[in-house]
């Protein structure tokens, strides 16, 4: 007896019937600058190969939309429902425009995983409507359903919630993804991978075990300060930066922020533009007036690598420090920036994913894809070391198309 492809999701568990190896896995993060998309193969062994890449950057208007709802505001209900309509569209086109390079349709794809915009996070809140145990919580701002509806394939998402419920932060969600294609099988050697997007995450993979968290700032302030004086969404590959100087009293005082002293045993594992934001900055750089911009640009750029060494040498207390760090994301190609990491951390080796076998824009996409593979397949995917949770779960929800 043969069965359609397209209802794999329904009924594996019954008939146990093989679900395709095709996943779309798509990523916008706290950068806000569109959808990123790959078309992954994914085998047996759960080892991805990526078949097709694609990115639809966001309108200016649903940028500044999703932006705003970082904040309490006017009407957030009704700009949440819009950004998330927009979303759809644009990922949509994304899952159109990876079907057309690879030469594949929908019907071959299993799942297209669906992050959705995170434009709130606050996993450790505490305050409740009645008497009921507190549960942090994450919003991520989606339309699944009418992304299922545009692309005729099934659609997983919703991936921070069931850790959050089991206690955990729902953030990193790739530390089990890091260990799973970038970690080494030699129990002598340890791996880091670093996540640099907007804020900045980091997974230590070491003999057969891993463990993450935010590290914090990645690109935001260095895109902030880069609007504001260059008017350019970003430094492009940090040459503005390069041009100026740490300025150590500023990186000091920035460094005294709570989230990177808050003792370890009780320390957020995420944050995210809840904290590092324009008005954070803004803040931070109070007597610091005098300083050339580029001389911030270049501190902020030294904050992004401190920030990430400091975090990294609390998870390598138990283990072993990391022989070779993979830089992800956007700020992989800062080349300051890296040079700044490799400065900062000159014990390891430090290098773009893109040497390891995966290019770095493709990374967070690919490790969506990665989940919704787990999702299908039941498995869970959560690390307790890095979220907190009270045990691994099976993250995701299912729309069906």
């Amino acid at each position: 007896m043969q069965h359609n492809s397209r209802h794999a999701l329904s009924v594996q568990h019954s008939m146990h019937v093989i679900p395709p190896t095709l996943f779309i896995g798509l990523m916008s993060g706290t950068s806000l600058d569109g959808v990123d998309g790959v078309l992954c193969r994914i085998g047996d062994d759960g080892q991805p190969a990526v078949v097709a890449h694609a990115h639809e950057p966001f309108s200016a208007a649903v940028r500044a939309a999703a932006l705003q709802l970082n904040t309490p505001g006017h009407n957030e209900l009704h700009l949440s429902a819009q950004v998330g309509i927009a979303l759809a569209h644009d990922s949509a086109q994304v899952c159109a425009t990876l079907l057309h390079r690879s030469g594949l349709n929908a019907e071959q794809v299993c799942a297209v995983a669906s992050h959705g915009q995170t434009v709130r996070h606050a996993p450790q809140a505490t305050a409740t409507l009645d008497s009921a145990p507190s549960v942090g919580y994450s919003v991520q701002v989606n339309n699944p359903a009418l992304l299922a509806e545009l692309t005729g394939i099934d659609v997983i998402a919703d991936f921070r919630s069931r850790d959050i419920a089991a206690g955990g932060q729902g953030a990193p969600l790739v530390p089990a993804f890091h260990q799973h294609v970038f970690g080494s099988t030699d129990p002598e050697t340890c791996v880091a991978v670093l996540n640099v997007g907007g804020m900045a995450n980091v997974s230590l993979c070491s003999n057969h075990t891993v463990s993450g968290c935010d590290t914090g700032p990645g690109n935001v302030l260095l895109d902030i300060w880069a609007q504001r004086h260059i008017g350019r969404d970003f430094d492009q590959d940090g040459a503005w930066g390069a041009t100026g100087t740490v300025n150590l009293a500023l990186l000091a005082s920035l460094l005294r922020a709570p989230f990177f002293n808050t003792n370890q045993a009780t320390a957020p594992t995420s944050t995210g533009r809840d904290l590092f934001n324009a008005s954070w900055l803004q803040l931070a750089l109070v007597g610091f007036e005098q300083l050339a911009p580029e001389d911030v640009q270049a501190t902020l750029a030294a904050l992004t690598a401190q920030s990430a060494a400091h975090q990294m040498s609390h998870l390598a207390v138990n283990s072993a420090w990391p022989d070779t760090v993979l830089v992800c994301g956007g700020g992989a190609y800062n080349r300051h920036l890296m040079v700044q990491l490799q400065s900062t951390m000159p014990q390891s080796t430090v290098r773009r994913t893109d040497e390891a076998g995966m290019p770095a824009m493709q990374v967070e996409a690919c490790a969506f894809a990665w989940l919704a593979w787990c999702f299908v397949h039941r498995r869970t995917a959560n690390v307790v070391a890095a979220t907190g949770a009270r045990g691994p779960r099976v993250l995701g929800a299912l729309y069906p198309h």
